[in-house]
C-alpha cells in the first residue's frame, strides 16, 4: 500500500473515532439530564404526597374535636301563665245530712217505703207505724166532743127559754145569769174535747216517719216488725237537696291560700271522672296534732260521689306568669335547685332557681329564669360548668 492510501485510511478511522466519542457524550449528557427531572419529578410527588396526608390528618383532627363536642337539646321556655294550685285529699259526704228518727211515741214498724238512693219530698213518709190503738183513742174522743157539743146546744136553748119569761116574772135575773153560765160552760167543754181529739190525732200523725226536706235517701235502718221509740236513734240518714261536698284535707300552709268561692276539681278514687266544685266553707281552725285544716268543696248530685268514699281535688287559688320546664330540665343538689343554661359562648353555666307550682305540665320557676334562656332541657346530670356543647334548640310547649 503506497504512503497516500495508508494516510487516508488514518484519517478516516481517527474522523471516525471523533464522531463516536461526540455521540456517546451526547447520549450521557441527555441521559444525565433524564435522570435530574425524574429525581425532581419524584421529590415533587412525595412533596404532594406529605402534604396530602398532613391535610387529611387535620382534617380528621377537627373531625374528632368536633365529634368530642356533646350535642345537647335545650329550650327558650318564654313565661307563660301558670295556675297556683292546692292538692288535696279528703272524703266525700253530704253538704247537709239529716238524720231522721221516731218523733213519736213509736211502736211496731208496719211498711218502710223507700230505699237507699230514692229522692222524696218534704213530708214523704218514708215508714209506717201500727196505730189501731191511737185510732180507737181518736174515736172516743170524737165521740166526747159530740157529747159537749150536745150539753152545749141543750145549755143554749134552756138559755133561749128562760131569756123568753124574765119579761113575764116567771125568771129571775139570777137564773138567767146561771143559765148563761152553764151554756158558757158547755161551749168551753166542746173546745177541751176538740182540743183533745186534735192533740190525739197529731199523736197519731206523728207516728209516720216523715223527711224533714226534700233530699236523697242516704241510708235505711229500719225493718219491718221491728219495734222503734224514740231512743231507736237514727233509723234514716237523707241528704238535702241531694247536694254533696268533699271534705279535703289541706295543709297548714295551703290552707292560708284557700277562701270560699275558689273553684275546684274533684276526682273520686277508682274513677277517671272529674267534677267541678266550689270551695265555700275554709276551717277557722287546724288540728293541732295532723296540723291540717278542712276546706268544704260544695259538688252538685251525681251517682259517681258516693258519701263516705275518698278523693282528691285541685284547688286553683290563683295564676302567675313563670317559665314553665320539663321535670328533667331542673336538678337539685345540697345547695337546691339549679338548671343548666348556654351562655354566648355554647358553654354551659349552672343557675340557681326557685321551683314553683309542680303539674303534669311541668315545673314553674318563680325565681332564677328570666324565660328569655337557652336551657339544658335534659342530660344536665352528665355536664359541667364550662363545658363547651353543641346546642339543638327545641321548641317550647305552649
Amino acid at each position: 500500500m503506497t504512503k497516500s492510501a495508508n494516510e487516508r485510511m488514518n484519517y478516516e478511522t481517527r474522523f471516525a473515532a471523533e464522531v463516536g466519542a461526540d455521540v456517546d457524550y451526547d447520549t450521557a449528557r441527555h441521559q444525565k439530564r433524564m435522570i435530574i427531572i425524574l429525581a425532581i419529578a419524584g421529590l415533587l410527588a412525595v412533596a404532594a404526597i406529605i402534604m396530602a396526608l398532613k391535610l387529611m390528618g387535620g382534617s380528621d383532627t377537627a373531625v374528632d374535636q368536633t365529634a368530642q363536642v356533646p350535642l345537647v337539646t335545650v329550650i327558650t321556655p318564654g313565661r307563660q301563665t301558670v295556675d297556683r294550685v292546692v292538692n288535696a285529699t279528703g272524703s266525700i259526704a253530704a253538704r247537709r245530712e239529716m238524720p231522721v228518727g221516731v218523733v213519736g211515741e213509736g211502736g211496731m214498724v208496719l211498711r218502710v217505703l223507700v230505699e237507699p238512693g230514692d229522692w222524696v219530698k218534704a213530708g214523704t213518709a218514708l215508714a209506717v207505724i201500727e196505730r189501731s190503738v191511737q185510732i180507737q183513742e181518736a174515736r172516743a174522743l170524737a165521740a166526747q166532743v159530740e157529747v159537749a157539743r150536745a150539753d152545749a146546744r141543750l145549755a143554749e136553748a134552756e138559755l133561749k127559754r128562760a131569756q123568753a119569761l124574765v119579761a113575764r116574772g116567771f125568771i129571775s135575773k139570777a137564773d138567767i145569769d146561771r143559765k148563761m153560765a152553764t151554756r158558757d160552760a158547755a161551749r168551753a167543754r166542746v173546745n177541751v174535747a176538740l182540743a183533745q181529739l186534735h192533740e190525739a190525732n197529731a199523736r197519731t200523725g206523728r207516728l209516720d216517719i216523715r223527711a224533714p226536706a226534700a233530699g236523697l235517701v242516704l241510708t235505711r235502718d229500719v225493718e219491718p216488725g221491728q219495734v222503734v221509740t224514740m231512743n231507736s236513734g237514727v233509723l234514716f240518714r237523707l241528704a238535702k237537696g241531694g247536694e254533696m261536698e268533699l271534705l279535703a284535707r289541706v295543709s297548714e300552709d295551703d290552707l292560708a291560700r284557700v277562701s270560699p268561692g275558689m273553684e275546684s276539681r274533684v276526682t273520686p278514687v277508682g274513677s277517671n271522672q272529674s267534677f267541678t266544685g266550689q270551695v265555700w266553707q275554709v276551717s277557722p281552725v287546724i288540728d293541732p296534732q295532723s296540723r291540717l285544716g278542712t276546706a268544704r268543696i260544695a259538688l252538685p248530685y251525681d251517682t259517681a260521689l258516693r258519701p263516705g268514699g275518698f278523693a282528691s281535688a285541685r284547688i286553683v287559688s290563683g295564676s302567675t306568669q313563670s317559665p314553665l320546664l320539663p321535670e328533667s330540665a331542673v336538678q337539685s343538689d345540697d345547695k337546691g335547685n339549679y338548671v343548666y343554661i348556654l351562655d354566648s359562648k355554647n358553654e354551659v353555666v349552672r343557675r340557681t332557681v326557685e321551683v314553683g307550682q309542680v303539674s303534669s305540665e311541668g315545673v314553674a320557676i318563680t325565681k332564677g329564669l328570666t324565660g328569655r334562656e337557652k336551657v339544658v332541657l335534659s342530660a344536665g346530670a352528665f355536664l359541667n360548668p364550662g363545658q363547651k356543647v353543641r346546642p339543638e334548640l327545641k321548641k317550647a310547649a305552649r
